[in-house]
């Protein structure tokens, strides 16, 4: 359960930061 929650948390914050950037411009 460790690498898949590491995946999906990992996932989910590089879909954070691209969005914020998106928005951002």
């Amino acid at each position: 359960m460790g690498p898949n929650v590491a995946g999906v948390i990992g996932s989910a914050i590089a879909a954070g930061v691209m969005l914020k950037y998106v928005l951002a411009m």
